[in-house]
């Protein structure tokens, strides 16, 4: 019993006192024969003899395959041979077998960088800090591969590390705090700023201090700034003079407290003498002024700079102009602009504003000659890497527009704005026929996809994260995987057709051209905005001024195609009213016709739309068509409004027309019974029934025959006997053969000589018809007269049918 006791004492003993991990000198050491191999390879090389190294070498890697050694004289060896890929993955192998040998992953970053691969050489540069930790150089080197790459966050973090592994380094700090204000992290960029001066109370460099305080005060912080340049004052520059530069951003921090006087005891050391060493903090100082409405203090400084600056500064000419323009001193303030035009041209902004002021002075033609393009176009250099020059800005045109239509210039207002106009209506139409389908083509995933092309194929690493920010990586690996799913779903649809045994076509419709992105228009809220909309219908007046008419109706039918839910009700009834009017005077009234029809719709008993309605109908040449959309709305006007006489007349006309003259006796009778004394409707009812009376299918033609006559004389009592009126009675007997009679009534009309009454003026009419100085063009007895020498020439009266031509129809 006590030797099994004295046993287990010991096996516990043992047991408690043995030490965890590797013994020492138990590593696999190694044989003697590789060691011999090695020693012969290395030999061979240093010999020269490649082939034979290499040879050695590969039975070594056999026999031992985890000595770094091997695999880095197999890399020289074959980087002597000219195997440089093959030397380049066995240097990859040998720094992986030695991850803290730092050197070999400097060759391999030397080597990336060579080929111009960022992914790998930001991995193989990740791999030597972690060997030497404390390599400046090399975080200094990953920070810029963050920024190349565009990933300011994780370059600004790298610097963050530098600065707090060597808190010396101004130049890191620095360069941290402006990168992560660059992506949008203020508070850490403060913070690393303030960590340094933490550090640095006494002995902080000046430069830190300027960003620090720039930063703050981008920011708002005045107060903190005041602070820290107090702090600065105390600390840094104990017993010494402030630098003018912080004295200047605290004068701007009490500036913009309110502390005016303050400001001005620390703006003292600022005076025309030392402004060209200056002239930065003057500007600054300057432009604060000018943002607080300061603009008296602000001249005082601008004109320092333009007594030592010399007259090359077209940015100070344009603050010192817009200083007296606050300032209300027009004429110093139109000199200033102009001479910063002289070096600006370019400038929109200060263009528009010249103008205006020349305006306002009642120099109309001068504006007008700053918004035109230059007279000698041809001399002017047009590089094709230049934007569009300054004379074809959509804001000048409208500018130049607003003063030709103020000055009642509608062929100039008319050249400038109608381009605009028409090419962004157009844009817009385009944008609501063509649906875009709401989901990514094939060409936008590739694109995005286009970060994994870079990655070398022939690599013996894979895995290598691409060299692009986070948000960039996840955006393409989304693109992948949808890539990879069409692909998917397309081959199984073709081996599903194969199946069928029917041919397969792809139905991929990523066609890039029905996702084109559409061009911007010229003027973007035309529809929507009061001034464009009133700008548009004054273009419209202009175009129809000038008799443009087709141009004009189709910038109407796009407006209200376009904004017929924008547009206010007496836009769009002034809109009409214009087209409708165009449709009236124009020779081709088919743009205007639909609006000839609404505003029939609103006023139905107005003569005067169903005039113009009527004359719009009568040259599209659609009276005589039952079957057209005239007929179908004359129908519909009729049964809404069954005492509107004019809808009734018209119908009676295009029966009358197509010589369907019962029907067209009974519109007219129809029309008799809401209007009895109307001379025109007693004129159209007498002429159908005799018209009527003249067919063969009537049996009782005597009574409509004398029905007829009856009407033809209440037209001619209402019309108190006038000469129209016994000629159509005249006319009527002549043409049933009742000779006698009309040759009494015939007599009559020559016997009364009618005045000319003023014929109305329309654009369409031709000028030589309306400014002949003949008369008579409303007398009928040239008409009478010549059918009267008719019937005399048929009942044989030769000499009087030659009499009557000789008095009457001889010029």
């Amino acid at each position: 019993m006590e030797l099994i006791n004295y046993g287990g004492y010991r096996k516990k003993t043992r047991k408690l006192n043995k030490k965890r991990g590797r013994r020492k000198g138990s590593k696999n050491k190694l044989s003697p024969g590789v060691t011999k191999m090695l020693g012969e390879a290395s030999l061979q090389y240093a010999y020269g003899n490649f082939e034979q190294a290499i040879s050695l070498l590969k039975e070594v890697v056999r026999l031992s395959p985890n000595l770094p050694e091997t695999y880095n004289t197999l890399g020289l060896a074959h980087s002597a041979l000219g195997n440089h890929k093959s030397a380049f993955d066995f240097y990859v192998i040998a720094a992986h077998l030695s991850p803290k040998d730092s050197a070999l992953w400097k060759q391999l970053l030397t080597f990336a960088v060579q080929k111009g691969d960022t992914a790998q050489a930001m991995y193989y540069i990740r791999q030597a800090i972690r060997a030497e930790p404390k390599d400046i150089s090399l975080r200094i080197h990953l920070a810029s591969f963050y920024v190349e790459i565009g990933d300011y966050e994780k370059a600004a973090e790298s610097y963050e590390q530098i600065q707090k592994l060597f808190p010396d380094n101004v130049d890191a700090t620095k360069t941290g705090a402006q990168l992560f204000l660059k992506c949008g992290q203020t508070a850490r960029s403060i913070g690393i700023l303030e960590e340094y001066l933490k550090v640095h109370p006494s002995d902080a460099d000046l430069s830190v201090i300027d960003l620090l305080v720039a930063i703050l005060m981008e920011n708002n912080a005045y107060e903190k700034t005041l602070q820290h340049i107090e702090h600065a004052q105390i600390v840094r520059f104990s017993g010494k003079e402030l630098p003018l530069k912080l004295k200047v951003k605290a004068g701007i921090c009490y500036l913009r407290l309110g502390n005016m006087e303050k400001a001005e005891i620390l703006f003292a050391d600022l005076q025309w003498k030392n402004a060209i060493d200056h002239a930065d903090l003057i500007t600054e100082v300057a432009d604060t002024l000018m943002s607080l409405g300061h603009s008296n203090s602000a001249l005082k400084y601008y004109h320092f700079l333009e007594t030592n600056a010399g007259t090359d500064n077209g940015y100070l000419y344009l603050k010192l102009a817009e200083c007296y323009l606050s300032l209300k001193e027009r004429a110093h303030a139109i000199m200033f602009f102009y001479k910063a035009l002289d070096r600006f041209e370019d400038n929109i902004d200060a263009r528009l504003t010249l103008a205006s002021l020349l305006l306002e002075e009642a120099k109309e033609e001068e504006a007008i000659t700053l918004l035109s393009p230059p007279k000698d176009l041809d001399s002017l250099d047009m590089n094709s890497d230049k934007s569009n020059p300054w004379w074809l800005n959509e804001k000048i045109i409208m500018k130049l527009c607003h003063i030709y239509r103020a000055k009642g210039m509608p062929e100039d207002f008319v050249d400038a704005i109608f381009p605009l106009v028409c090419e962004s209506l157009c844009v817009e139409a385009l944008r609501q026929k063509v649906k875009v389908k709401r989901r990514l083509t094939k060409g936008i995933l590739q694109q995005r996809t286009k970060i994994y092309n870079n990655l070398p194929t022939d690599s013996i690493l894979c895995g290598i994260r691409p060299a692009a920010p986070k948000s960039e990586l996840l955006v393409a690996a989304r693109a992948r995987k949808k890539i990879q799913k069409k692909e998917a779903l397309k081959e199984e649809k073709k081996a599903l057709a194969k199946a069928a045994g029917v041919e397969w076509h792809s139905d991929d419709t990523d066609d890039e051209s029905q996702q084109e992105a559409f061009r911007e228009p010229p003027l973007p809220n035309l529809l929507k905005n009061e001034e464009n909309q009133c700008l548009i219908i004054d273009l419209c007046k202009a175009l129809a001024s000038l008799q443009r008419y087709e141009e004009a109706s189709e910038i109407i039918n796009l407006s209200m195609r376009l904004a017929y839910n924008i547009l206010p009700l007496e836009k769009k009834e002034e809109l009409r009213s214009l087209g409708a009017k165009m449709a009236y005077d124009s020779t081709d009234p088919n743009h205007g016709f639909d609006c000839a029809k609404y505003i029939l719709q609103l006023h139905p008993y107005s003569l005067s739309a169903w005039n113009c309605y009527y004359k719009v109908l009568s040259r599209m040449g659609k009276i005589n068509s039952k079957h057209s959309k005239h007929s179908k709305f004359i129908r519909y006007l009729r049964a809404k409004y069954k005492d509107c006489v004019p809808p009734i007349i018209i119908s009676g006309h295009q029966f009358t027309m197509a010589s369907h003259h019962q029907d067209a006796a009974r519109c007219y009778l129809e029309a008799y019974k809401l209007l009895p004394e109307n001379p025109l409707i007693n004129l159209c009812v007498g002429s159908a029934l005799i018209n009527l009376a003249l067919g063969f299918r009537l049996q009782n033609k005597h009574q409509c025959l004398a029905q007829g006559f009856a009407f033809l004389y209440n037209n001619l009592r209402l019309c108190e006997h006038s000469q129209e009126a016994l000629y159509n009675i005249a006319r009527a007997c002549h043409h049933v053969g009742l000779v006698s009679l009309a040759a009494s009534y015939y007599e009559k009309v020559l016997a009364i000589k009618e005045k000319d009454y003023p014929i109305p003026k329309h654009n369409d009419k031709r000028p030589d018809l309306m400014e002949s100085g003949e008369s008579g063009y409303c007398d009928l007895q040239r008409e009478a007269a010549y059918n009267l020498h008719l019937i005399y020439k048929n009942s044989g009266a030769v000499d009087l049918a030659r009499q009557l031509l000789k008095d009457y129809c001889t010029f």
